[in-house]
């Protein structure tokens, strides 16, 4: 019944005239985000060649070190969601982009596999604490009805950052890993701490309201009358919509959704991530692609991943964010199968469509299907209980892709197992029907 009463006051919401500060903290966002993508997670391919050369370590050891930081990440998650809730992302923002900066300039000077892993240790607690999963916090507080949209063209920074990695990688050649990873350290410093000054917590913080609409409390409609009553005492139209229910991290984790969510998510990881580390090297021995070649492809693939990410904001807010993240996880499978048996250029362009789409629809999906069902009061500490189980996909991909290769002498059948693990992974989105929500408040909003 309510449902119905609202769909008769479906009307257009508009923004009060101004541009709206939460955008200013989208841009701020995919600016941090991007270098995270530049830098790191988008080049660590093209140093691994490089480390390999010289230093003579195997995939596996070297892929570790991803590997590590990610679980490292992953049980950094809940303090780190804790405290972002607790203390609001800027100040969380600012120790991580610092820790960030100097973990890479200390990397320029490592000289063994122990400081190797310790520098990346730092690199990684850096890129946590000023990255993704605090920057989202603020978008979810700041965002509603436009949530998936607003995640969605922040991510577009990361993807940025991905497409200017020919960049990197020419540095990489012209200067040595060692100077190129000492100026991302420099830059990071210079470039992210200011736009985290832009950052904030909540719409409150400015006297915004979310999503820049001015909102009146309505009560429930009457249940005699059945009529919706306009509180504002005048004629103008007006859109009633509901809130979202709130759940603390512990309510949020007694649902099946919780679970499945992050064990889709996962899945979908396990994929990524095992690309971020050992598509370079894979297309440089098995394809015979030189390293500028490959970091093309990396660009290539990014690119459809921005495209992904423009759809998979529009998407997200019309259609049904589980069953267009099962249609991702199909996506993923295909491009990995594609990818291992590559034997032309045609093969590798449909590989980087497939993944690079399907990754970008479904990145920023993975932030708004939680937030729609767990709303944002929580979020952080949500997230970081969530990525104590995203971290083992995030983490395992690469070892296992690296060891298969050892193994083996080359990713083929590496890449098809994760393949297989992407597929299983879209019955859990599947699974993931929205939990029983808690009683319903709505908003009504002046046109």
């Amino acid at each position: 019944m309510l449902s119905r009463q609202l769909n008769k006051f479906n009307q257009v919401i508009k923004p009060n005239g101004t541009v709206f500060f939460g955008w200013y903290i989208v841009g701020a966002a995919g600016g941090i985000q991007m270098l995270s993508g530049l830098l790191w997670m988008q080049s660590y391919g093209a140093y691994v060649v490089l480390l390999q050369e010289e230093f003579g370590w195997s995939k596996a050891l070297v892929a570790g070190a991803f590997a590590l930081t990610r679980i490292e990440s992953g049980i950094l998650g809940p303090l780190q969601g804790w405290l972002v809730d607790r203390f609001g992302p800027r100040p969380i923002l600012r120790i991580g982009i610092t820790i960030f900066g100097l973990g890479f300039i200390a990397f320029s000077y490592v000289d063994s596999i122990l400081s190797f892993y310790l520098t990346f240790a730092l690199i990684a607690i850096g890129s946590s604490l000023g990255g993704f999963a605090t920057v989202m916090v603020s978008l979810v507080n700041w965002f509603s009805q436009h949530r998936a949209k607003a995640i969605s063209i922040s991510q577009m920074g990361y993807s940025i950052g991905g497409l200017c990695v020919p960049a990197v990688v020419i540095c990489l050649e012209a200067f040595g890993w060692r100077t190129t990873a000492m100026m991302s350290g420099v830059l990071v410093l210079l470039v992210g701490l200011p736009l985290v000054q832009i950052v904030r917590h909540r719409p409150s913080e400015t006297g915004d309201c979310v999503d820049g609409i001015v909102a009146v409390p309505v009560q429930v409609p009457d249940a005699v009358s059945g009529q919706l009553q306009d509180p504002t005492g005048d004629k103008t139209a007006v859109s009633v919509i509901p809130l979202n229910n709130d759940f603390t991290a512990r309510e949020a984790m007694r649902t099946h959704s919780f679970w499945f969510i992050s064990i889709g998510h996962a899945c979908a990881l396990l994929t990524v991530s095992a690309i971020m580390v050992h598509l370079v090297p894979h297309l440089i021995e098995a394809k015979g692609y030189t390293l500028t070649e490959a970091g093309g492809v990396v660009a290539l693939l990014t690119g459809f991943q921005m495209v992904g990410q423009l759809c998979g904001g529009y998407l997200g807010d019309k259609m049904n964010k589980r069953l267009v993240c099962i249609g991702c996880m199909f996506a993923h499978t295909a491009g990995l199968v594609l990818i291992a048996f590559a034997d032309s250029a045609g093969i590798v362009f449909l590989f980087a469509m497939l993944h690079g789409l399907a990754w970008g629809i479904r990145g920023p999906l993975m932030v708004a299907l939680r937030a729609d069902y767990f709303g944002p009061s929580s979020f952080g500490t949500i997230m970081g209980f969530s990525s104590l189980i995203v971290m083992l996909g995030m983490s395992t991909g690469p070892i296992f892709a690296g060891y298969m290769a050892d193994l083996q002498g080359n990713y083929e059948m590496g890449f098809v197992y994760l393949a297989i693990a992407a597929f299983l992974g879209s019955f859990c989105f599947l699974a993931a029907t929205p939990p029983r929500s808690k009683p319903e408040r709505t908003l009504i909003v002046a046109a």
